[in-house]
């Protein structure tokens, strides 16, 4: 743990400079430590003298402000709150548009391993059932949204496309046109299923953090980017789908899967936007391309007019 005056890097700076203004902390030690695995913040774990718990603290990102709405992603954690869905938060530094919570120490970051377990995987599909039975967050926000968002941050940047550009734009344009056509089913959606955002406690609990991507957004896009993430094959999503819904459905799980190729195109163009913006060690270009190319294997799978046909 670092003490306040022993910062080396930016963020470590902006930490010190930022946890010094907090009232209710003032006069007293504190330490901090970097917590690894975010890939938009640099994150830190703080102690306090005379806390029963220590906090973690997000620095944004370089540029992060360009896709995030910070007091949206306020009021999502807030709710979450209140739902006890996630961790309690303070609005220290929230002037600063910096996110405060209680550092949940007696959990750690769920796995892909964890995963495997099909009690896990419908602890958390009853989660986001919780999440999206709440009210309508401030922010909506769909996938069409966020892709076009990033498309136009990338032009403006100046950002990588890949060969196929074009072709892959028809493709959303298409999946896009077919579902809206079909009608959006809007809830509040959590939008960033990275295994460490999954907290899992002694007793298999499980706790959602970092709601910086959370808005209404698409039922299944939600879930359709949780098994993207966690390579679920076709069996899985439909034990999901069955979980979620109480009974199985060919046409919701061709819509989940629409929804997957989409989330592989907002990612792989919003890393496009982080390889010319962020500071953080992280091969955004590779991160990004490997997207780009797991969305064309399903737009090439010889359903995908079907499944389309199907929305």
């Amino acid at each position: 743990m670092a003490e306040i005056g022993a910062a080396r890097s930016e963020a470590e700076r902006t930490l010190e400079a930022a946890i010094v203004q907090v009232e209710a902390w003032a006069g007293r030690r504190m330490s901090y430590h970097p917590v690894s695995g975010g890939i938009s913040n640099t994150n830190f774990r703080v102690v306090v003298d005379g806390e029963p718990h220590a906090y973690f603290v997000k620095i944004p990102g370089r540029g992060t402000e360009m896709f995030i709405d910070r007091k949206a992603a306020r009021a999502a954690s807030l709710q979450a709150e209140t739902m006890a869905v996630g961790p309690r938060t303070f609005d220290y530094l929230d002037h600063l548009d910096i996110e405060v919570s209680e550092f949940l120490g007696d959990r750690r970051p769920s796995t892909h391993r964890d995963c495997i377990d099909r009690a896990f995987r419908a602890g958390v599909v009853q989660i986001y059932r919780r999440f999206h039975e709440a009210p309508p967050l401030p922010l909506t926000k769909t996938v069409f949204d966020m892709i076009d968002e990033h498309y136009a941050q990338v032009e403006e940047l100046g950002g990588h496309w890949p060969a196929d550009h074009a072709w892959l734009y028809r493709q959303y344009q298409e999946a896009r046109a077919a579902l809206e056509a079909s009608g959006l089913d809007l809830v509040p959606c959590f939008n960033d299923p990275m295994p460490g955002n999954f907290l899992v406690g002694a007793d298999n609990s499980i706790k959602l953090i970092d709601f910086e991507y959370a808005s209404n957004n698409e039922r299944l896009y939600d879930l359709a980017i949780w098994s993207g993430e966690h390579f679920f094959p076709e069996s899985v999503e439909q034990e999901i789908i069955e979980d979620y819904f109480g009974h199985y459905d060919k046409s919701l799980h061709a819509r989940f899967i629409v929804h997957k190729a989409l989330a592989d195109i907002k990612w792989s163009t919003w890393a496009m936007v982080q390889n010319r913006m962020s500071t953080l060690d992280f091969d955004f270009y590779k991160y990004g391309i490997w997207k780009h190319m797991r969305a064309r294997s399903i737009i090439h799978d010889p359903r995908w007019p079907l499944f389309l046909k199907a929305l």
